[in-house]
């Protein structure tokens, strides 16, 4: 027997061990994930793949043991050697400022028949049967919603609570003496300090004039236009729970939304608080007082990208995260971003968030113009109509998003092989929908939250 044939004999051996322990190895996370279907899936490919590669070992099939060690040998190069990255996928730099009287949960705001509503939809009148349609609905944690309970609404609507106490917190005095600290000393103390308070990520970044809103959208400064001397932005992300997560759009969502809104929004009043104390302007932007649009802040503190359903693509979390941003006038040392092209290349063929969309929101195209510049838009009217009619933030694309799969060594392997090939990529997309399937059911709700039914008695 010739050396290349006990070699490839041997690789058989190791890679049917390595095979075998793998897929036993994703079977227990997928059980720990109460993913019984991808656990059963996964043993069931313990029992058939590695017996291939075990018996042309144990009989010694030097034919077949070569084709299969040249297999892996081309699968190897597959997985560790990068190409296949698509350079323009979607557009950097909005080429307008969004007026945040355009948003959703502005529009929301709007009193029907005051002077406020009637301007607006004089000036938008395309947008008003768009918006009678969710003035229809129940509304968010309402309690003729399709999810309503009753413990979950009011312990999330407590949590919205205590975010609007922050209110009179976001900006405030700043102390008449300046501190000399350097601009890298103190930008690494604030990435350190965000994270021993609880951020999961943080970057900074220089604001540019895309970054603001144009007007104000909501509370007494509505319509104002946002003028600011800030230059720099320190933006962080707060994980939101997978097993609240998991079971969206039922009431768990808008639980944990709201609880990770409260986390983002203590951070980042701390933050700004701190540096208004070291002699530096400094304003925090939180849920419902924002003068900065976050995701683009934070995409460009290279926390990630905007994908397919509008919201930021962090590389281990996914969407499952919420955002706080600090903006100040002290020149902190900024991070550089690198665009990730391949978490959206993955975006591009995934389309998995499209396709469970329960109100058909998320477009399965690829990205177009819109106002100039290339990029995905979601259709925000049917989205939040559906949001008054679930009584919940739905979050079911962020639910299914094969990105949103817990941190671990399992999946960071996959994150791992998506970046560095498309043809990897486009194995990952089948095999999320091989073992999750395409379009998954959503979680049971965690057993400690009261359930539906008994909520409502």
């Amino acid at each position: 027997m010739s050396l290349i044939y006990q070699i490839s004999i041997l690789t058989c051996l190791i890679f049917s061990i390595i095979l075998l322990a793998g897929l036993v190895y994703a079977s227990i996370i997928f059980y720990q994930e109460k993913e019984n279907r991808a656990a059963f899936r996964a043993l069931l490919l313990a029992l058939l793949l590695p017996p291939i590669y075990f018996l042309s070992w144990f009989y010694n099939w030097e034919i077949v043991a070569l084709i299969l060690s040249a297999d892996l040998v081309l699968m190897g190069i597959l997985f560790f050697i990068s190409f296949g990255k698509k350079a323009q996928i979607t557009d950097d730099i909005p080429k307008h400022q969004i007026d945040e009287r355009d948003i959703m949960f502005a529009r929301n705001e709007l009193k029907v028949n005051t002077d406020r509503y009637k301007e607006y939809y004089s000036k938008n009148p395309d947008k008003l049967d768009l918006d009678n349609g969710f003035r229809k609905e129940p509304g968010l944690t309402a309690e003729k919603s399709i999810f309503y309970n009753e413990v979950a609404y009011k312990a999330g609507n407590s949590s919205f609570f205590a975010v609007e106490q922050f209110k009179n917190s976001v900006d405030g005095p700043v102390h008449h003496s300046k501190s000399d600290i350097s601009s890298s000393e103190l930008s690494k103390f604030l990435k350190d300090w965000s994270k021993k308070l609880g951020a999961l990520d943080v970057g900074i970044t220089k604001l540019e004039n895309y970054h603001f809103y144009s007007h104000k959208g909501r509370g007494e400064e509505y319509g104002n236009p946002i003028e600011s001397v800030h230059s720099h932005a320190i933006a962080f992300t707060v994980e939101m729970s997978q097993e609240m997560v998991a079971a969206a759009p039922q009431s768990s969502i808008v639980m944990e939304s709201a609880q990770q809104y409260l986390e983002a929004g203590r951070i980042a009043v701390q933050l700004a608080q701190f540096l208004r104390s070291m002699g530096f302007s400094a304003r925090a932007h939180i849920d419902g007082n924002y003068q900065l649009v976050c995701p683009l802040v934070a995409r460009d503190a290279g926390l990630g990208e905007i994908g397919r359903m509008g919201l930021l693509m962090t590389p281990k979390e996914g969407p499952r995260v919420r955002l706080g941003v600090v903006s100040t006038d002290f020149k902190l040392r900024t991070d550089t971003r690198i665009k990730d092209n391949s978490m959206l290349d993955f975006c591009l063929q995934c389309k998995k968030c499209a396709e469970v969309c329960p109100s058909k929101s998320i477009s399965f195209d690829d990205p177009k113009l819109v106002n100039g510049i290339k990029r995905w838009q979601i259709n925000s009217e049917s989205c939040f109509t559906y949001w008054c009619k679930a009584g919940t933030d739905c979050g079911r694309c962020m639910a299914c998003c094969p990105y949103s799969h817990p941190d671990n060594l399992l999946h960071n392997f996959i994150r791992f092989g998506i970046k560095k090939s498309s043809l990897f990529r486009m194995l990952a997309v089948h095999l999320d929908d091989f073992f999750y399937g395409r379009k998954p059911k959503s979680a049971e709700l965690p057993s400690w939250i009261p359930n539906h039914e008994k909520a409502q008695k």
